[in-house]
């Protein structure tokens, strides 16, 4: 295999095109890169042109796959790096997260072109939004709570959703001292205390698979519609007791 050959089949410049040359699909064929925020992007972006009728139908998703592995050696990363190799999201012993590799993928249609076609429909997304914190944050690398719940409500506003309809938020959650705090408090600004009982159920699917970066929302996502499928939350591994009383509560298992 030549160069050329190795950097058109490996990069990520190059992915989208190849799967729309390799399915036969044409439309916008866009690759998104914005850290680990891309695969939820990426589904807002199909979205959008679905909406646009730029397209009838759309994937959407992202891939993270490392070689050699990453953080297998002590270093500035560790910081944010479980040393006991489990992602304990929301939980007083939260001490980072885990890295991993995954892949997830969503097909997305307009809801009534769907219907009328005989498609099988697993969930239907009301709406989203895109945000960004600016310097309105600690760290380049952290969160920001205006930020978060920002965009929150922009997603609730979009759907056309009381907050007191929302039974469970699927959070991006990674176990660290710095970021899962951050969520919650972004969250409770974002629903403002507006539920029925005060609190939702929260989880991420991070403590069961780990941190996948780049799909790493896709695949929260798709968690959420096999949950409704199943009418079954499974439960956030390795919670017991949160750091302080929070108005969202993570799954557990019991």
């Amino acid at each position: 295999m030549t160069e050329l050959q190795l950097r058109l089949a490996s990069s990520a410049d190059f992915l989208t095109s190849r799967i729309a040359y390799k399915l036969g699909l044409t439309g916008p064929a866009v690759t998104v890169q914005t850290a680990c925020s891309t695969s939820l992007v990426a589904v807002h972006t199909a979205v959008q042109a679905l909406l646009a009728g730029e397209c009838d139908l759309a994937l959407a998703g992202g891939i993270t796959l490392h070689d050699p592995f990453p953080f297998e050696d002590a270093g500035e990363e560790q910081d944010i790096v479980a040393g006991d190799g489990h992602c304990r999201a929301f939980d007083a012993d939260a001490a980072g997260t885990v890295a991993s590799d995954g892949a997830g993928m969503v097909v997305l249609k307009r809801l009534e072109e769907a219907l009328a076609e005989g498609d099988t429909v697993h969930a239907v997304i009301r709406g989203s939004a895109v945000t960004n914190d600016g310097s309105a944050k600690v760290g380049f690398t952290a969160p920001g709570v205006d930020g978060q719940a920002a965009a929150v409500r922009s997603a609730h506003l979009v759907a056309d959703i009381d907050p007191w309809t929302v039974d469970y938020v699927e959070a991006h959650g990674t176990g660290t001292l710095v970021g899962d705090p951050i969520e919650v408090r972004a969250l409770t600004k974002a629903f403002g205390g507006g539920t029925p009982t005060g609190s939702v159920l929260l989880g991420t699917v991070k403590t069961n698979i780990g941190h996948t970066d780049a799909a790493a929302g896709v695949l929260g996502l798709i968690k959420v519609v096999l949950s409704l499928h199943h009418q079954l939350i499974p439960p956030t591994l390795h919670f017991r007791t949160p750091t302080r009383r929070r108005t969202c509560r993570a799954a557990r298992s019991g």
